[in-house]
């Protein structure tokens, strides 16, 4: 579904939840934001106290390890990308996202219930042309044996590959085509996932103190653990997709190009778009009044 107008959120929504590395208890709340806000982080107290705002962009993004983390103004917000995802899925283009902790919750470590709130507060349609980012030549990177790339094409789509010395996630591919309904049936209900042997290094390491099986998928000797197994055949790539729509959407707008990841995570994903904006031949904005025109 091709929209033309920016959009906000209608109305203010609110969640609580666990951060999943911090394990710290969080409310969320998401408000409506002008045209050309695009998205933002608010750090704020329990009692509301604004400690600082953050733009969701990818040159903020400070670590990639599990998670995407942003750093700027002071305030940390850790593990945007099931929201940032969720947000391009509904077609959101200005939103605050209103938080007091570090990090987001992780609720079931999908999109799903992110896509929900959003449903819930409604959509506001705004009388300014939506920006795009357009593709105009192909940046691809590559490291440790992964690799990524974004290609011009006059819509956004994105294929993935992944490869896991596992019998249970294995080799597995996706292809996904922009659309706001395809968003939500294909990719926002994949989980996050993790194997049970890393699970105490990780610990030791200050990590996953929030995690359970209720917000991830845990593997452990070729099975998965969760009651009620997979939500998707080949769930586990499918939320490699849902990160990387995450991921790039940190660009500031939405992107017309067509995106490959191959075993791509949060910090390819950050590099190839930190590769792709420091070349200005390889792209141009674009605002769209009843045409594409170029946004001086």
């Amino acid at each position: 579904m091709f929209v033309k107008n920016q959009r906000s959120i209608r109305n203010k929504v609110s969640c609580f939840g666990v951060g999943l590395h911090s394990g710290s208890f969080v409310n969320m709340s998401l408000l409506s934001a002008p045209i050309d806000n695009g998205i933002s982080f608010r750090r704020v107290t329990s009692d509301g106290k604004v400690l600082g705002e953050i733009k969701a962009q990818y040159d903020y993004v400070s670590t990639t390890f599990l998670g995407t983390n942003l750093v700027g103004n002071d305030i940390q917000i850790a593990t945007v990308e099931h929201l940032m995802a969720a947000l391009w899925g509904c077609g959101i283009d200005n939103v605050i996202v209103e938080i007091d902790a570090n990090e987001l919750p992780i609720m079931d470590g999908s999109s799903d219930h992110f896509v929900f709130m959003i449903e819930s507060a409604g959509i506001l349609e705004q009388n300014v042309g939506r920006r795009f980012i357009e593709i105009l030549k192909k940046v691809d990177i590559s490291e440790g044996g992964a690799h990524a790339f974004i290609a011009p094409s006059s819509d956004f789509s994105l294929q993935m590959e992944i490869a896991f010395d596992d019998k249970v996630v294995s080799n597995q591919s996706c292809e996904f085509f922009a659309d706001t309904n395809s968003f939500k049936i294909e990719l926002s209900k994949a989980r996050t996932f993790g194997f049970l042997k890393d699970v105490e290094r990780l610990k030791q390491q200050g990590l996953i103190k929030g995690g359970s099986l209720d917000n991830a998928i845990v593997v452990d000797d070729n099975r998965v653990l969760n009651d009620g197994g997979l939500r998707y055949k080949n769930e586990f790539v499918r939320h490699k997709a849902l990160d990387s729509i995450g991921d790039l959407y940190l660009s500031g707008a939405r992107l017309m190009g067509h995106f490959h990841g191959v075993k791509s995570g949060h910090f390819l994903n950050n590099q190839l778009l930190r590769k792709l904006f420091a070349d200005k031949s390889a792209w141009r904005m674009m605002q769209f009044n009843d045409k594409f025109d170029l946004v001086s």
